[in-house]
């Protein structure tokens, strides 16, 4: 559960990947750590060890890393040339054949897109003006009006191994779910190697097994309103995650307001009344794409799987907590 002291901080990052003990053990060589650009994030990856037995990792740590750039490719909507752009050409026209790790994707956004009354929506694809990396554009309301209509999960059609989009201009953005299911199959390629301790950071959602160097991997939590100050911490058990979902890392200020890359699916604009959420559990499945739903229907324990602690922010300030059977309002 939520150390007390984590309350009202959001956001995540491992404790591990800052503290100045870790640098030495980095010295030491009883760390490895590694990091690449997956996802449109950094992504770390931490395991603990002895010089030697970290020597017999190159292999398995290699193989994690690809298979993690695999899914990025597979699922991206930043590319020409995988099955979710080759859908998005032939939406409103023909089903395609795609593989089972997209058509699973897919039917698990469909479950969450129906549990929150359509807040979470992977067709949000369609609204594919705005820019908040780089040059940072705000598409007219006009143009929103018109790409609200290719906007509907129920629009999904999944037949066996074919999926089709079932209207002209659809398009699907995967950002919401599909980094944990990668992160998840990196770690997975580690343990299938015997690897028992490891900790990956996918930009604030992280992911542990075991511990570090006899400890628990310690987590510490940002608050939204603030986020480069972390004003509290929770050890994550062996298969833990926590998961984390803001205005505050992809957008930019412009008239006073802050524009972020979290979409209401219903209008094409960025979500208002949240600005963060985090949530703590070991299920995957349970947790995937849940912290984009809560962004967009604020407060909700009937969304929240058994097993899930959910903490989350309101624009004015005020705190909600919720997990187990027990829900405490802060604030």
């Amino acid at each position: 559960m939520l150390s007390r002291r984590g309350f009202g901080v959001f956001g995540a990052v491992a404790l591990s990947l800052l503290a100045p003990a870790t640098q030495a053990a980095l010295r030491a060589g009883e760390m490895r750590r590694e990091q690449r650009v997956l996802m449109g994030t950094r992504v770390s990856l931490l395991l603990p060890g002895s010089a030697s037995e970290l020597a017999d990792l190159a292999a398995p740590v290699a193989a994690a890393w690809a298979e993690m750039a695999r899914l990025e490719a597979l699922l991206s909507r930043y590319r020409g040339d995988n099955p979710v752009a080759a859908l998005a050409a032939q939406a409103g026209r023909r089903p395609l054949a795609v593989p089972a790790e997209l058509r699973e994707l897919l039917q698990q956004a469909k479950r969450l897109s129906a549990r929150s009354g359509g807040a979470f929506d992977v067709t949000v694809g369609a609204y594919s003006d705005w820019r908040f990396d780089g040059a940072q554009s705000m598409p007219p309301a006009e143009r929103l009006a018109a790409q609200r209509r290719a906007v509907d999960w129920r629009a999904i059609e999944i037949d066996g191994a074919q999926v089709l989009l079932n209207r002209p201009g659809m398009r699907l953005d995967l950002g919401g779910i599909a980094k944990l299911p990668i992160l998840a199959a990196g770690m997975a390629v580690l343990q299938r190697a015997g690897v028992r301790h490891a900790l990956i950071d996918g930009g604030g959602d992280i992911l542990a097994i075991g511990q570090n160097q006899g400890h628990a991997w310690q987590v510490g939590l940002r608050d939204p309103l603030q986020p480069q100050q972390l004003l509290g911490s929770v050890p994550l058990a062996d298969g833990g995650w926590v998961v984390s979902s803001g205005d505050y890392e992809r957008c930019f200020e412009q008239g006073g307001r802050r524009y972020h890359h979290i979409l209401d699916p219903r209008s094409g604009w960025p979500s208002v009344g949240v600005h963060g959420v985090s949530l703590l559990g070991r299920d995957v499945a349970a947790l995937n794409g849940l912290g984009t739903a809560l962004m967009l229907r604020g407060p909700d324990p009937s969304l929240l799987p058994a097993g899930v602690e959910a903490l989350l922010v309101r624009a004015d300030g005020r705190r909600w907590h919720a997990g187990g059977d027990a829900m405490v309002t802060l604030g």
